[in-house]
């Protein structure tokens, strides 16, 4: 390769490096805290940056002050990062019995960069390219750049030495990081001195190294909160980087062991290159499609990049989510179990839970088989998890039962395939329990799990109860809804009673009258037929049969007086000209008849009645007046409007709420005025057929 590509390929290389290391600084400039470290971290990364800076000049423009340029910048990284990794030997309290000489650290690394930089800038007269272009440089330079990089490993070795056992997961990844970036150099300074002079391609590979170990260097900054760098680090981009570093490596080797068999396999060379290429993509969708690969990795992310095993923002989010999302072909329970064991890494689980008098039962399943069977309120297992509400681990209850005192489990747990674990719903067994089954890889439940799956538990209890009360609430409306239309019904039947009631009275007496026979026949034949018309409006759920029609209503005041006249006190109706409103015949002579019946039941001893029909403006206007015992200005402001209030000893308290309610639907009023032992004048408006009145005018009540 010449020189020109070799420049080439090396800007790219270090333009890599300066990419990677300025997007690491301004994003440690997003979190900033300050602090020492912080600073010393930043200025190392931007060290870092200015040199692979430098590099990429001295390269596109290459000139002996560019390259002392990349010099000095390499030395300045250098210092920096060997004061940072000397401010955190400081840190830790231990030393393992080094000399006493090697505890002033910072002084050590101070002179040997002195030295080296010394070094450099009094010798460096050659370029990176020194034995592709025939140049030779001093082995005093590559013996100094030798010398830094195994002073920086000692400092790295040093450091994970010093680091506690527990503590070593926080800083692993900057050890890894730095004992690539000394250890590549190492490599490179070595081989130099070796053969006197720089290797191109180990140099133009230089850039590409160090960007590699950025995603190291941001895991630690990561997990050290102490450097006051404020750096969150998503599962899912680590997940899905790891997933495409695993991916590209099986790829490189694939492609490396298809060019040997190329090479080695004559004839079948190319043939057999071709099947493994296609073998190789074949097992990449079939390894990524895998449930159990991406459990695996997940918990390799999991345990080996995060302090914590869950991200539990992402993770509730997901759970809330599975909970409230509706799918196509899961329903409410289905979504619970799944919601539960996705946390779990959990491939199948199955819903219990209580029913009233009928014990705990399997109401959902996902990816299981169904269990015929009933898990006693009062058993084993549910007396177990209202005691203790732990999570049950099958596994470790064969294990070692003794760790579940007082527990034995029922036998239909058998009938489930790798049972695994047990999570009861909300504080023990009181709303039910999930039993999940084994995981696709292999996941230690310890406290952080068991506290994960409690928490969900609660919340999919809370779920699960707002929906039995939801369901409770409908209900509940139901029979409301049931109960009215039912007392809306012994409201009409007790009317009607009243006047078959009424008519058996009188046909001991009249029977031979063909008259009273004929009157009688007529109210049996009206009786009926608003039977009739009840039960029809009985399944229409009260809804009346028909829309409203024209009606004329001095039709129905003649009528409903007609079938009241042998009522005491007598009836007297005065009525003008013939008035049209819109409504249901049937139903106003409903309307009408009761508020008459009120009037007579509550006049007494020689009371008078009156109906009459007359025009106010725009509305028909039905006005019944008695003289009779009356009712409080209180009772009519408060109670009277309202259902089952009454102030009759055998009274509903229906007639005027139904009154009302289908009266104001046709956009019209009833208006009381009553006094105590006054009388009452209830005064019915309807709007006239030939107005512009609509049917939304509210209803008002006068005292």
């Amino acid at each position: 390769m010449n020189a020109t590509n070799l420049a080439t390929i090396a800007a790219w290389s270090y333009s890599l490096a300066v990419i990677g290391y300025l997007a690491f600084a301004i994003r440690m400039t997003f979190g900033w805290r300050g602090g020492v470290r912080a600073s010393l971290l930043f200025g190392a990364t931007l060290a870092t940056a200015l040199w692979a800076i430098s590099s990429v000049v001295a390269v596109v423009w290459p000139s002996s002050t560019a390259w002392l340029a990349s010099d000095v910048t390499d030395t300045l990284r250098y210092t920096i990062w060997f004061v940072f990794l000397a401010s955190l030997l400081r840190a830790k309290p231990k030393f393992g019995g080094l000399p006493e000489a090697m505890r002033q650290i910072p002084v050590w690394a101070v002179a040997l960069v002195a030295v080296a930089l010394l070094t450099s800038l009094a010798l460096s007269d050659a370029l990176p390219f020194s034995r592709a272009l025939g140049i030779e440089a001093p082995r005093a330079v590559f013996a100094a750049r030798l010398g830094l990089a195994v002073f920086g490993l000692m400092l790295v070795e040093q450091l994970i030495r010093r680091t506690e056992p527990h503590e070593r997961w926080g800083i692993k990844p900057l050890c890894v990081a730095l004992a690539g970036i000394f250890g590549f150099d190492l490599f490179l300074y070595a081989d130099s001195m070796l053969f006197g002079g720089i290797e191109a391609d180990l140099w133009v590979a230089r850039g590409i190294a160090n960007a590699l170990v950025i995603p190291f260097l941001a895991v630690a900054t990561a997990r050290n909160s102490g450097w006051t760098v404020q750096m969150h680090l998503s599962r899912d981009a680590v997940f899905h980087s790891t997933a495409l570093v695993v991916s590209g490596a099986f790829l490189f080797a694939i492609a490396a062991a298809g060019y040997y068999v190329r090479y080695v396999g004559g004839d079948w060379g190319r043939v057999l290159q071709i099947e493994l290429l296609f073998g190789a993509l074949l097992c990449i969708v079939v390894v990524a499609s895998s449930g159990r690969f991406r459990s695996k990795l997940r918990v390799f992310v999991s345990k080996h990049f995060f302090s914590y095993r869950y991200d539990y923002r992402e993770e509730w989010l997901r759970f809330t989510r599975d909970l409230s999302t509706e799918g196509a072909f899961l329903g409410v329970h289905e979504r619970v179990i799944r919601a539960i064991a996705d946390l779990v890494e959990s491939p199948a689980g199955m819903l219990w839970l209580q029913t009233e008098g009928a014990g705990i039962q399997m109401s959902a399943r996902w990816n299981l088989l169904p269990v015929d069977a009933v898990e006693r309120t009062d058993g084993s297992l549910a007396r177990f998890l209202d005691k203790t509400s732990w999570v049950i681990n099958l596994t470790e209850y064969a294990s070692a039962p003794d760790r579940y005192p007082d527990l034995t489990l029922p036998d239909w747990l058998a009938s489930i395939r790798d049972p695994w674990l047990i999570v009861p719903l909300g504080s023990g067994a009181g709303i039910g329990f999930v039993v999940l089954t084994a995981p696709r890889t292999k996941i230690e439940i310890d406290w952080e799990v068991r506290d994960l799956l409690k928490t969900a538990s609660q919340q999919a209890a809370s779920y699960l109860g707002h929906i039995r009360a939801t369901e409770a609430l409908l209900e509940a409306r139901k029979f409301d809804a049931f109960n009215r239309m039912s007392a809306f019904v012994v409201h009409d039947l007790k009317n009607l009673v009243a006047q078959l009631s009424l008519m058996l009275r009188n046909a001991e007496r009249h029977r031979d009258n063909p008259e009273f026979q004929r009157d009688m026949l007529s109210t049996v034949e009206n009786v009926v037929e608003k039977m009739h018309k009840l039960m029809l409006q009985l399944r229409t759920r009260g809804s009346p049969l028909e829309n409203p029609r024209l009606v004329d209503l001095g039709v129905v005041v003649r009528k409903v007086c007609a079938s009241m006249s042998s009522h005491e006190p007598p009836i007297h109706v005065a009525a003008t000209s013939p008035l049209v409103a819109f409504g249901h015949e049937e139903r106003l002579e409903h309307v009408l008849g009761h508020i008459l019946q009120n009037a007579i039941d509550a006049t007494v001893n020689g009371g008078d009645v009156s109906v009459q029909l007359e025009r106010e403006d725009r509305f028909a206007v039905i006005e019944v007046a008695d003289t009779g015992i009356g009712m409080s200005a209180e009772f009519v402001r408060e109670r009277l409007f309202k259902p089952f209030q009454t102030t009759k000893k055998a009274g509903m308290g229906i007639g005027v709420y139904e009154s009302v309610q289908y009266i104001s639907g046709l956009g019209g009023k009833i208006l009381v005025d009553s006094a105590v032992n006054m009388g009452t004048r209830v005064r019915v408006l309807l709007p006239i057929g030939d107005s512009a009145a609509t049917p939304s005018a509210p209803l008002e009540e006068v005292a």
